[in-house]
């Protein structure tokens, strides 16, 4: 799981690493960087803190995690936001990198972050949340790590009310009242597969029907089949699914193995496929979209109108307090 949005206290993260939302001196302060102090142990971990200060906004220093689960704390010091005309941008996004490359080299694995300069530095929440997700992007395209992002909760970033209100309205119409629609669309599909083509029957196809629809491919032939289809490799398409190579490795060479249907779901988005080729995916896996599932709903939705940025649709079921794609 690349890149994760969770609701948690970061100190109690079991992870490699955590970054503190450090200050410039290092030293002790409030919010996440005074909880982070507290629970690693105050004394210990500023004398060691003391050692390394001052830094400048941007960089990064590492310590030992002390009491706390994770082995190191990369401590970070971004913008004191102004009016953002001060650099403000590319300084957060620089403690950001710095903290990532600083893990890389320590050879951490996993690494939590909090929402950097977001609190008493005065970033904008939701220009800060867009900085810190382009970053970890940036790094995760390059690089394999677990990558959390923690927020307090999930007032801690706003999406637009435009957006809020399409997504709602959708809802509304949606929610359970074409529920008889899937199932029918599920119930044609295994009719349909239902073809004798040992006996001379053939399935007649249109778009992915040619691949997935034959009785005998397993999702694993059907995915590769239409990757190539749409003329995509496979690390382009497990990094936009926020897969990590591993679990991509795992479909790809075992034909018998069937993903979640959220991992699904995330290669579909991946791949930019509509909401057509998405149901033959999903049928293809064994699963269906039902407009009795909340989750279903929303991500029929972003198929609908076009979103496959899979962080922003992760932002929009994170709002509504439910399971993320691709993790």
């Amino acid at each position: 799981m690349p890149l994760t949005i969770i609701r948690n206290d970061i100190t109690t993260m079991n992870v490699d690493v955590i970054v503190n939302a450090a200050n410039a001196q290092l030293q002790k302060g409030g919010g996440v960087c005074g909880a982070i102090f507290s629970a690693a142990g105050s004394n210990e971990l500023q004398r060691v803190c003391d050692t390394l200060a001052p830094i400048q906004t941007g960089e990064a220093v590492i310590t030992p995690g002390f009491k706390l689960k994770a082995r190191y704390i990369i401590h970070a010091v971004g913008p004191v936001y102004q009016d953002g005309k001060q650099n403000e941008e590319e300084k957060l996004r620089a403690a950001y990198r710095n903290s990532l490359y600083l893990a890389l080299e320590h050879k951490c694995s996993s690494i939590a972050f909090p929402l950097i300069s977001s609190g008493i530095y005065g970033y904008p929440k939701e220009e800060a949340l867009n900085v810190a997700l382009n970053e970890m992007r940036r790094f995760l395209d390059e690089h394999e790590m677990d990558v959390y992002l923690v927020l307090f909760d999930k007032s801690t970033f706003v999406i637009s009310q435009n957006r809020i209100g399409a997504i709602q309205s959708y809802i509304d119409d949606h929610y359970v009242e074409e529920h008889t629609s899937y199932r029918s669309r599920s119930n044609e599909f295994r009719e349909y597969s239902k073809v004798d083509t040992s006996r001379g029957g053939s399935l007649k196809s249109n778009d992915l029907n040619d691949w997935i629809q034959k009785v005998d491919q397993s999702f694993s032939e059907a995915l590769l089949a239409l990757i190539d289809e749409k003329g995509l490799n496979d690390v382009d398409v497990y990094k936009r699914a926020n897969m990590n190579r591993k679990h991509f490795s795992k479909i790809r060479s075992n034909k018998h193995y069937i993903p979640s249907k959220r991992t699904v779901l995330a290669l579909s988005i991946a791949m930019c496929l509509d909401r057509e080729e998405t149901d033959d995916l999903l049928e293809c896996a064994g699963y269906a979209l039902s407009s009795s599932q909340l989750f279903d709903v929303i991500i029929s939705y972003t198929i609908e109108n076009r979103i496959y940025d899979i962080d922003e649709i992760n932002l929009i079921l994170f709002q509504y307090e439910l399971a993320l794609l691709g993790v």
